[in-house]
Parts: C-alpha cells; structure tokens; sequence
C-alpha cells in the first residue's frame, strides 16, 4: 500500500524541515515546496492526500493557493490545513470560507500537528466513504437524516429543522471548525431564515436540547464551531 503523501507549503527552510522530518517519522510521504506559485503546480501533479499550507508566502499567498485549489475540480477534494501565526484570525476565518478544513497557529507542537494530520485524512475518508444519509451515532446522541429523528441517550428529543440541520451537519464532520458563514450558507432553505447574529441563539437551542452531551459542540472563539471528534480524546 503506499505511503499517504503530504505536501508542506512553507517558505521558512527551518520550519519545512521539521515538519517533513516528523511527518516522515510518522510514516507519511512528505514532501516540501518553498513558493506559493510553485506549489499549486506540485498539488496539481502530486494529487496528495493532504496539504499543510502556510499563509505568508513568495509568489502567491496561502489564501490564494486555497482559492486556486478548492475551485479546480481535480484539487477541490483535497483536505487543506492551514498554518497561521498568531493573531491573524482575520485570515484564519477567510481560509476556512474557502474550503480550508482545518487550521494551526504558530508556534505548535510536533503533537498537535501530528494529531491534526491525522484528524483530517480520517475525516476525509470518512466524508468520502459515508452517505449523506447515514444515521450517525455520537457518544449517546443517535441522527436519522432519513427519518429526521434524533434520541439522545434512548429518548427522542424534538428539534426544528434549523436544529436539526445545523446538529447533523457538525455531527457529519467531527474536528472540523465552521465560521458561522459556512454553517449559514450550509442550513439555510426556503423554509428558514439564518443570519449571522442568531446563529449563536440556534447553537444554545441546540446545546440545551443535548443536556449532557452539550459539550460535544465546541466554541472557537473568534471563528465559529465544531463537533467534538471522540476519537482525539487523550
């Protein structure tokens, strides 16, 4: 079987190095590009398994080459995470707004990197192999997409279609953060109405109605949310 292949986007050597040389260790194929114009030629004729991607770079910045990539059809399918310094949550949220599925400030350690490399090739085979329709079972919650049902812990609960559309998708895509533009974009239909000032009010709604479990929903203060992966417990 051949080894899953990583790209490293990052102009800084020493950083690069690293991360190749730990990733490598891991068992991943790893390779690492230093310009930003470059790199998006390399994803194209690599077809990599996935991309850690720098924002400040020569030739095209990160945002660009995520742009780039989640427009192509051949790319678009490619997890992306992004590496940010500090304090650039502007950034940070546009990045996600493009497709990007995960992100990591600066300066983190060689474990948190290796357990989001891993977090996010696990949820691109999950997102590739799952249906759409599949019930899903989450640390006592069970969603019926079919059935439009979910039991917490045996006992039905009622939620309403913005609950209930806003609670599967996050549960569709455990460790994935969301800004609150993408979770609108994704439960808004005809039958409801979501901005970005309520979105909060359902998130609440939706934490009530799991009572014990409403800390599978997490806060990332400044961005968004997301659903508590179980698999990452320590």
């Amino acid at each position: 079987m051949p080894a899953v292949r990583i790209i490293v986007v990052e102009d800084e050597r020493d950083i690069r190095e690293v991360l190749i040389y730990n990733l490598s260790r891991q068992g991943y194929d790893a390779i690492g590009v230093d310009n930003g114009r470059e790199a998006v030629g390399v994803i194209r004729r690599e077809q990599p398994d996935l991309v850690l991607l720098d924002l400040m770079l020569p030739g095209l910045d990160g945002l660009e080459i995520c742009r780039i990539l989640k427009k192509d059809p051949e790319t678009r399918m490619i997890p992306i995470i992004m590496v940010s310094a500090k304090g650039e949550e502007n950034d940070i949220v546009t990045g996600l707004e493009l497709g990007a599925d995960d992100y990591i400030t600066k300066p983190f350690s060689t474990r948190e990197l290796l357990a989001r490399v891993a977090a996010g090739l696990r949820r691109n085979r999950n997102e590739t192999e799952n249906s759409p329709n599949e019930i899903l079972l989450r640390d006592g919650v069970t969603i019926d997409p079919i059935g439009h049902r979910i039991e917490i812990d045996g006992e039905t609960t009622a939620f309403t279609l913005t609950e209930f559309k806003l609670l599967h998708f996050l549960a569709a895509h455990p460790g994935r953060v969301f800004t609150r533009d993408h979770l609108i974009s994704r439960i808004r239909g005809e039958d409801n109405f979501v901005v970005d000032r309520n979105i909060d009010v359902h998130i609440q709604a939706v934490r009530k109605k799991l009572g014990r479990h409403r800390g599978l929903i997490e806060t990332i203060r400044g961005i968004g949310y997301r659903f508590r992966d179980l698999r990452e417990r320590g």
